[in-house]
């Protein structure tokens, strides 16, 4: 459609510095509007270290992250907004200590069994490799809050369903295709309910509205039903 050619435009590469960690070698990206740029990759956490990268640097220069991309909005020009970020320092993860939230889960979600069915896996183990992981958000979004987490284990990678349920309860803890999550208010939704949680993701009077952010690490640990 002739509106979305105005906001979205050819995918572009820039071949990054020498320097630079391998899986970010080449930089794709699109003009997003009059004054921003979409940045597209591989995987989240890759996105999540570039956002970051440009938020901490002198660019007159916001972004905000997706699941794999990051929109960045700039009065430069697109050009030169992206000849700037292609020489950004980007830190390879070591170096930054993560803020680690535990989250306790009662594992009662009404998919556990339809998940154990379709992984050929038992109940028991389906919390175990949930729980297993060091999670990463990538991003909030979809409701206020909302956690998108990479680290799934791939023996629990499911679709979403085909039809998504009319109300999900606030707190229940999900997966869907490589990416575990948290509903921080009763909204629709289609992904696979294992549990569901007590800690509470979004609160307006909170300094931080927001329990978890870009870049936390997030454990899930089992309370007993």
């Amino acid at each position: 459609m002739a509106g979305d050619a105005r906001l979205l435009h050819r995918s572009r590469h820039v071949t990054l510095p020498a320097t630079s960690p391998p899986s970010t070698n080449a930089l794709s990206w699109r003009r997003f509007g009059n004054q921003g740029v979409l940045l597209d990759f591989d995987n989240g956490e890759v996105a999540s270290r570039w956002c970051r990268a440009i938020n901490e640097s002198p660019l007159d220069a916001r972004a905000r992250p997706g699941w794999r991309s990051v929109l960045v909005e700039s009065t430069l020009s697109s050009g030169a907004l992206i000849e700037a970020i292609s020489v950004l320092p980007l830190d390879t993860g070591a170096e930054r200590v993560a803020n680690e939230v535990t989250i306790d889960v009662t594992y009662t979600g009404d998919d556990l069994d339809n998940v154990a069915a379709a992984t050929s896996m038992s109940r028991e183990e389906v919390i175990a490799r949930h729980c297993a992981p060091t999670y990463t958000v990538v991003c909030l979004g979809f409701s206020r809050a909302f956690p998108y987490l990479s680290g799934l284990d791939p023996r629990l990678w499911l679709p979403r369903h085909d039809t998504p349920r009319v109300r999900v309860p606030s707190g229940s803890v999900a997966i869907a295709v490589d990416q575990a999550g948290i509903y921080p208010q009763t909204s629709p939704g289609g992904w696979h309910l294992l549990g569901h949680t007590n800690a509470v993701l979004f609160d307006p009077n909170r300094d931080q509205p927001s329990l978890l952010q870009p870049g936390d690490h997030v454990r899930f640990a089992r309370l007993s039903a």
